[in-house]
């Protein structure tokens, strides 16, 4: 039997691996997160008044294979060994190509390095991923180390598995403690990294509030109307049919007076207490546009659908108070999702790129500077790579990431090969350890198979630290796009 078990374990090594999810989750992010990152951003528009309109556009990214500069100002292919040894960064220069635009007219274009990436250990641009098992030894390497971490100043450091509510799902609870509050409703709305957290309240008096961004407790019918349901009979529709859930959600209606979408988005800048009109308007139009359910688009267009959703979230909310349903459990491992390494990564790489004192705007600073001198600089003489790489560097290596989470990088452990692939499949919670948590830290039924029942330390952090089962996988998520076009497939198939 131990003989059988022992044949499982290395036939799932070498042909699944155990780290399998995050070289594959890196390798998605430089194939296509980084191009879809540059991509979005199109262009940068320096103000330059006296050349005329000019802009930068971003076209192909690519990323070269790992090197080290050298002090004579040399540049070298490196291997996983040589970095440690020499207390390198294992890391690889990419490159997107520039090309500058004056009144229209476009200047041959120019292929810039903006900074060096750390490689993941075995991803497909590391040279050790072609490699057989005597080339991994005479390179130095453990032929049967998996991969899956990174080599920063010479040590070796993981990203490990954070464990979120999922994204874009309505989630309901019962508020015990009586008070003014009897049922929520939570939407976490996340698009190209970025998480925007949504709370519906229910009150004991029936209305009901929606709280995002810096928006706090504003009626859900005033949001509603803003969206387009301008008449009260398209509200009541787009929440339920049933008769007893518009019974209970006319109350809502009962305390507004408002006829039109604009005096609904007035309404939202008298909320937020801003008191000049126009400034009122657009700072409203703002807030439902950019900031409300972001991941079902940010322009008037998508302003239905976001209407219709809220729809939903209500009836779910109302369902609850009536007893039509149960909560929704938070525990359920259906309600959770992982971050892997390309995930944690896109979003750093985007507070890089596009943060107040980020890459662009320092781009755009030194054109700016570099044009009032008189002359019209080089590409690669505004491009300061050494930002991208520092901040990038300086995050794997103290382990802070966007959002104030801290110990998301780790040096991966190397007591034995049991405790260095347990360490790799390590899952955090975002909750704090300071607080009891009790149910969080419970064992739940859906973590069979997918989490381990029995391994989590002693002392705070008992059952928020887990740890994925030997066997278990991280399946990869959908775009909506793609959603779309397996949800057609299936309804023809139907038909």
């Amino acid at each position: 039997m131990n003989n059988n078990f022992i044949n499982l374990m290395e036939a799932y090594a070498h042909q699944k691996g155990f780290v399998r999810f995050q070289i594959d989750s890196y390798n998605d992010f430089i194939t296509r997160r980084i191009p879809k990152v540059l991509s979005e951003i199109g262009t940068i528009k320096p103000e330059v008044p006296d050349l005329g309109e000019f802009k930068i556009k971003l076209g192909e990214f690519k990323i070269g294979g790992p090197s080290v500069k050298e002090a004579d100002g040399s540049v070298r292919d490196v291997m996983p060994s040589e970095a440690r040894i020499r207390n390198l960064t294992y890391s690889a220069p990419m490159y997107i190509e520039m090309t500058p635009v004056l009144n229209g007219i476009e200047s041959e274009s120019v292929v810039v390095n903006f900074g060096d990436l750390p490689v993941m250990v075995k991803s497909r641009i590391c040279p050790l991923a072609q490699m057989g098992r005597e080339e991994l030894i005479k390179a130095g390497e453990d032929p049967d180390d998996q991969g899956g971490y990174f080599v920063v100043n010479g040590t070796e450091r993981i990203l490990v598995l954070v464990e979120e509510i999922a994204q874009n799902r309505i989630i309901t609870a019962k508020v015990e403690g009586g008070g003014s509050v009897t049922e929520i409703a939570r939407v976490h709305s996340e698009k190209d990294g970025y998480v925007q957290r949504h709370l519906l309240e229910r009150k004991k008096d029936g209305v009901i509030t929606i709280s995002f961004a810096n928006v706090n407790k504003l009626p859900i019918a005033i949001l509603l109307k803003a969206l387009g349901l301008e008449s009260d009979k398209n509200v009541v529709d787009a929440i339920s049919p049933d008769p007893a859930i518009e019974e209970e959600f006319f109350v809502n209606l009962y305390e507004i007076d408002i006829a039109t979408k604009e005096k609904g988005l007035d309404a939202i800048g008298l909320h937020i207490k801003i008191p000049q009109e126009q400034y009122r308007m657009d700072r409203a139009i703002k807030l439902v546009d950019r900031y409300l359910l972001p991941h079902l688009g940010q322009d008037p267009s998508s302003r239905v659908a976001k209407a219709l959703f809220l729809g939903k979230a209500v009836e779910k909310l109302l369902k609850l108070h009536l007893g039509k349903t149960e909560e929704d459990d938070l525990d359920h491992y259906a309600n959770k999702r992982l971050r892997l390494a390309g995930d944690l990564l896109e979003i750093l790489l985007r507070s890089i790129l596009l943060g107040k004192w980020g890459l662009i705007t320092r781009i755009t600073y030194n054109y700016q500077k570099l044009t009032k001198r008189g002359r019209l600089p080089p590409m690669q003489a505004i491009v300061e790579s050494n930002v991208l790489t520092n901040q990038l560097v300086s995050a794997l290596a103290i382990g802070s990431w966007v959002g104030g989470r801290t110990g998301v990088s780790q040096r991966l452990e190397r007591g034995s090969y049991i405790k260095t692939i347990s360490h790799m499949r390590n899952v955090l919670s975002p909750l704090t350890s300071t607080q009891e948590h009790f149910e969080a830290r419970e064992l739940h039924p859906t973590h069979w198979g997918k989490l381990c029942t029995s391994e989590t330390p002693e002392g705070a952090t008992i059952g928020l630290r887990k740890y994925m089962a030997i066997t278990a996988e991280v399946t990869k998520g959908i775009t909506d796009k793609e959603l779309k076009a397996v949800q057609s497939i299936v309804t023809k198939g139907g038909k």
